[in-house]
């Protein structure tokens, strides 16, 4: 049987300065795929399991599975246990996920999910991608109004340039930003940097790339085998060391997988296998 997240090894981040968050949260977004499972299946157990262990961030969207993850997750864990954090985004909408910024959209899908996920306020709000056609400060501003009247936590920016975090903190005060980031795609380096010395998180989504890190990496699997571990375990723990503002969210439909990532948080790297692996 896996151990329980190990909290102290992988740290704590305090999300917004309020909200303490093992640095190993999970992403809701393969959890969709429930035509095979039926009702109380087996994205409820793997979710479930996730509290289990320790997991205490869950990170979704309202159009992951067009509304289906919010419900899974209100299913399987509502009444929430103390000291989960739920975060969720709005910004994107309709089956192909077309950019909608406006602030009238965002308030809808705000709403929509504190229904589905039955919340009265949501602990992270997101902006799931900036619209082109809305400036990214009205966006902003539409949710730190929902901050305002009491129905967000906090506010979190998905797939932004450093330019559009400049912009979004000069309106209201930003705890989170979620890019894509792993051992072979760091485009965002600066901005890993960025929120680590502002003190925000930066949730990696993405962060085993889909499962390519741990099938067809050649380097990553051959250190794994040399010291034992699962190559995602190994690739999630990079991450875990890279910055103390890193909070990878990887997701799974695998209780297996799940334990696996799970002992990312107690692998200590040495300073060898990091470069090593880095290169």
């Amino acid at each position: 049987m896996a151990p329980a997240l190990n909290a102290r090894a992988a740290g704590a981040f305090l999300l917004g300065g309020d909200l303490p968050i093992h640095r190993l949260g999970f992403g809701s977004f393969r959890l969709t795929a429930r035509k095979d499972w039926g009702r109380g299946g087996a994205p409820h157990a793997v979710l479930r399991r996730a509290m289990e262990l320790g997991i205490n961030l869950i990170d979704t969207a309202d159009v992951y599975g067009a509304t289906e993850s919010e419900r899974i997750i209100a299913e399987a864990l509502h009444p929430y246990p103390p000291g989960l954090v739920i975060a969720t985004k709005g910004g994107l909408s309709g089956t192909g996920w077309r950019h909608d910024g406006s602030p009238s959209s965002l308030r809808r899908a705000c709403e929509g999910s504190l229904q589905r996920l039955k919340l009265d306020r949501i602990d992270l709000y997101q902006l799931h991608a900036p619209d082109p056609r809305v400036p990214i400060v009205e966006s902003v501003g539409a949710l730190a109004q929902l901050q305002s009247e009491g129905k967000i936590r906090h506010i979190g920016l998905c797939n932004v340039n450093p330019a559009q975090l400049a912009s979004a903190l000069r309106v209201a005060r930003i705890a989170a930003v979620q890019n894509l980031y792993n051992l072979v795609e760091r485009k965002w380096e600066e901005l890993v940097v960025a929120c680590e010395e502002q003190g925000l998180a930066f949730l990696s989504w993405y962060p085993l790339a889909g499962g390519s890190l741990t099938r067809r990496n050649a380097r990553i699997s051959r250190v794994a085998a040399r010291l034992g571990v699962a190559a995602g375990t190994l690739a999630l723990a990079w991450l875990l060391r890279r910055s103390p503002a890193l909070v990878p969210i990887p997701g799974t439909k695998s209780l297996a997988h799940l334990e696996e990532n799970v002992g990312a948080a107690g692998f200590e790297l040495s300073d060898e296998v990091f470069a090593e692996i880095a290169r």
